[in-house]
Parts: structure tokens; C-alpha cells; sequence
């Protein structure tokens, strides 16, 4: 039976340890023994056998995902104080500039620094991004009918930023189509206290940054991060770590957009319980970097598979991954991407959808690997899920190779890998592919036999067409 899921908003991806412990004890009412976090920081009640009930509290704000308009802000609260980050945006600024969204948007919104790299700073519709002049912001809009981000061309002030936001969802309707007519609409409509773009944001490379376990941030002081391979978190231990963190004077719960958990400020005088909370819980905090640098669809068991999949394969062949972020998706055209490298899974051909036929897939990969340049190229494209781990350890050394390159351009993969160099013909009846790297088993044709030599009794091994429905397949290398 199909899962059914809740969105619970959770703006910015920070709330304190009571509000979570009221939101575990909703859960419980509805029957559920775990919840889940999304990729804008939101929490999902998640039920696999059908529909279920409860009664949510006036203070929460509960989302089906049926509803359209209703969207979570997502900030990089949950990166300030333990990952590099810009002098003047401190924990308390984040939550001052929160606390004016009062009404839940309709646009996806992110608050950011781009100082550092758990958090993206570009998969919102408004993303404002720190400056350096204190309380300023560049904002970046890529509306839900436009192409790509386009910069604003004025800095925003802290304390107008949900003013702004609020005046574009009201000048949608107007359906702005150049960001210079929203600005001119923008002024129009408020008074603001915002500045000139004297100069370009840079955004700084840095390696993806290892989230979990208990680290130590300055001299007597930790951090949290808590992470479940299924994004499946247990209630029971759920709400022990928020009356411990009640104990021990922590006031707020991260959640990142990579489904888990971030506390910060534990004292050393408390560490000891927060190791002691763990153990009795028997929750493992020491997983590898191949494990955690992975972002998923929501309660998607296939995508999960492909990845316990994939990630033991690089585990088995010692692997080194540190730095790199995968995405997996099904082929979309307006996905926003996050992360260093794409695999993309296609459709199955519309006129076979009642025939059980092998996935393929696609790669793709960030420009110079860092996804903050939104331009993603093909790598790969059509192959098998045989065909990826190779693939995609290829890439990693690539990735290895140019890292402290101006503009590194990534090569094509080796032979056999690549398709666009080798013999790929494509059937146009049921879009079946012939690999002279393969060949055709079923037809008795061994690997390394090129497509000009088959027979002309040659047929199709899925539908029968004949070897003249067959035609040379390119391979087009694509910006998103």
C-alpha cells in the first residue's frame, strides 16, 4: 500500500526542545513510532499502510503534501558557530530575521550564508545570501515560471528581508518576467532601507563538511549531529534527547536539509550524558562520509536501495569520496540540485509502461564540482545501474585530480564507459539500446561486435523490430 505523509513546518530548521517534544507526542496520537525530515527542513509524519489521523496543535503548522502554496524557509542557522561562517551572522541574527516571517510564503525561501556548505544557497525561489556589510543581502530570484536565478540588483537590509519577500508573492500576479521589472515593483510598493551592489558575490569553496558524531567547537564546548541511514528517527530516543537537552540548557534542535539532526552547546560538564543518551540507545554516530554526503526523494525505497547499493561498492573498493555530495532523482527538468553529482534515473518509455524493463540512468555532474555554480553537465547518459559505481568512481578521481584548478573541465570517461564514443544504437519502436560493448546475449552476439556487423535478421530482443528501427543514439552534453 502506498506510504501517506505530513509535512510539519519548521521555519528556518530550528525550533527548541519543547516545541519537538510536542511534535513527537502528535506523532505518537496518529500512531507513528518514527518521523522523518525533509529536504527543506521540515519534519514528515510518514504512515506506510494507508491514511491516519490526529489532532494537531494551533501553534504548528501542519502541510499535506497535496496542498500546493505552503512552503517551509530553510536557513544555515544549523551552520553558525561550528562551520566557517560570516563574522556578523551570528545564531541570534538568524533567529531575529525568523521571527519577522510571520505567514507562512507560498515562494521557497532560503536565508543563507555562503560561508558554508551543509546548507544550499540557491534551491529557493527568493534566496538571500549574506553579504559582507553587516545586516545586507544579496537576494537571487528564480521565480517558479523562470529559467535561472537572477540577481537583485540591491543589497536588502536584515530587518526588510520579509517585506520583500511578502511584496514579490503579492507582485506575482503582475507575472514578472525580468528581475529588474520586479525591483522596479518592488520600490514602488515599500519604503526600504537597502544599499547598492558594490561588488559581486563570491562564494568560497569549501569540502563538504563530515555532520555527525560529538566534535568539539572552541575550548569546552560541543556538538551533535545524528544521522539514520532509512531517515526514520524513533520517537522513544527522540524525545529522551529533548528532555536532556532541557537538562543541560540547550534552548534549540537543528534540522539540516540532509535529514538529520544537529544540537549545539553542549557543555563539557555534559558531555558524559549525551554519550551515555547514545549508548543506551545503542545509536551508532560513526558513519563514513560515503554514507552521509547522499541526498534522496522523501520515502523513496528504490533510491534508498540504489544507494546501500552504490555506497557498498565504494566501501568494498576503499573508496574516497571526502568533499563530494550525490543526488539521486527521477529525470526532472526543473529539479533544483544540490549537490556535486546527479544520478538521474529516467522514465520508462511511455508505450511500455506495462513491461518490466531494466532502469537506466544518466550522470551529471556541478560545474568544477561545486553545485553553488547551478550549471550541471552530462557525464553519462542511458547507462545501467552496473555501469554507475565505475562511472561515478571515475568522477571522484577526476574531481581529486582538479581540486586547486582555476576551471577544471572534466574529461570524458574512459572507454568502454562512455557512450558517445563507442557504437550505441537505439531502437525507435520501444527505445531498447544495442552496446557493441555488450552486444546481444539472447541473439548469441558476443561483446565488442559492432552494430555494422549484425546480420539483417537482426530484431530487437524486447519488441522484434527489425535492425532498420534501430538508429545511432548522440549523446548530448546538457546544462541545466
Amino acid at each position: 500500500m502506498k506510504s501517506t505523509f505530513t509535512r510539519v513546518v519548521v521555519k528556518g530548521g530550528v525550533l527548541s526542545p519543547a516545541e519537538l517534544k510536542q511534535i513527537l507526542e502528535i506523532a505518537e496520537s496518529a500512531g507513528l513510532d518514527t518521523i522523518s525530515f525533509g529536504s527543506r527542513q521540515d519534519i514528515l509524519f510518514i504512515k506506510e499502510d494507508g491514511e491516519f489521523s490526529f489532532e494537531p496543535q494551533g501553534k504548528f503548522q501542519f502541510i499535506s503534501p497535496e496542498v500546493e502554496g505552503a512552503e517551509n524557509i530553510v536557513s544555515s542557522y544549523v551552520s553558525s558557530d561550528i562551520f566557517p561562517n560570516t563574522p556578523w551572522l551570528t545564531s541570534d541574527r538568524y533567529l531575529y530575521i525568523l521571527e519577522q516571517f510571520r505567514i507562512l510564503p507560498i515562494l521557497k525561501i532560503n536565508i543563507t550564508d555562503p560561508k558554508q556548505r551543509l546548507v544550499p544557497l540557491f534551491t529557493g525561489h527568493l534566496n538571500f545570501i549574506a553579504a559582507e556589510h553587516e545586516d545586507y543581502w544579496y537576494l537571487f530570484v528564480r521565480l517558479p515560471e523562470w529559467e535561472s536565478n537572477q540577481m537583485y540588483p540591491a543589497l536588502i537590509y536584515s530587518w526588510d528581508l520579509a517585506k520583500v519577500a511578502a511584496a514579490i508573492e503579492d507582485i506575482l500576479q503582475e507575472e514578472p518576467e525580468t528581475v529588474d521589472f520586479l525591483f522596479e515593483l518592488v520600490n514602488d510598493a515599500l519604503d526600504l532601507n537597502s544599499r547598492t551592489v558594490d561588488k559581486l558575490l563570491e562564494v568560497p569553496f569549501y569540502p563538504f563538511p563530515y555532520y555527525e558524531g560529538i566534535n568539539r567547537v572552541g575550548s569546552d564546548t560541543y556538538w551533535l549531529g545524528l544521522y539514520w541511514r532509512n531517515n526514520r528517527y524513533y520517537i522513544e530516543f527522540l524525545k529522551a534527547l529533548c528532555d536532556l537537552c532541557s537538562e543541560c540548557r540547550i534552548g534549540k534542535i537543528s534540522i539540516t536539509p540532509w535529514k538529520s539532526l544537529i544540537i549545539k552547546g553542549i557543555a563539557e560538564q555534559y558531555k558524559l550524558e549525551w554519550e551515555k543518551l547514545l549508548g543506551k540507545y545503542g545509536i551508532n554516530v560513526r558513519h563514513s562520509m560515503l554514507e552521509l554526503n547522499w541526498h534522496l526523494p522523501v520515502s523513496n525505497k528504490s533510491a534508498l536501495k540504489l544507494k546501500k547499493y552504490l555506497v557498498s561498492y565504494f566501501d568494498k573498493h576503499d573508496i574516497s569520496t571526502y568533499g563530494l555530495t550525490f543526488g539521486i532523482t527521477d529525470y526532472t527538468r526543473k529539479a533544483y540540485y544540490f549537490t556535486s553529482i546527479i544520478i538521474e534515473k529516467n522514465e520508462p518509455p511511455t508505450q511500455l509502461e506495462s513491461v518490466k524493463i531494466r532502469s537506466t540512468y544518466n550522470l551529471l555532474f556541478a560545474k568544477n564540482f561545486d553545485p553553488n555554480t547551478q550549471e550541471y553537465l552530462v557525464y553519462v547518459q542511458e547507462v545501467d545501474k552496473t555501469d554507475l559505481p565505475e562511472l561515478l568512481i571515475e568522477l571522484s578521481k577526476i574531481y581529486f585530480e582538479q581540486l586547486g584548478r582555476e576551471n577544471p573541465k572534466p574529461e570524458k570517461p574512459n572507454k568502454p564507459k562512455d557512450p558517445s564514443s563507442r557504437e550505441v544504437y537505439q531502437c525507435q519502436e520501444c527505445l531498447t539500446v544495442y552496446d557493441s560493448e555488450f552486444g546481444d546475449l539472447s541473439q548469441g552476439i558476443i561483446p565488442e561486435t559492432p552494430f555494422g556487423n549484425l546480420s539483417e535478421t537482426y530484431h530487437c530482443p524486447l519488441c522484434e523490430a527489425p535492425k532498420s528501427s534501430f538508429l545511432k543514439k548522440k549523446f548530448l552534453r546538457r546544462e541545466e
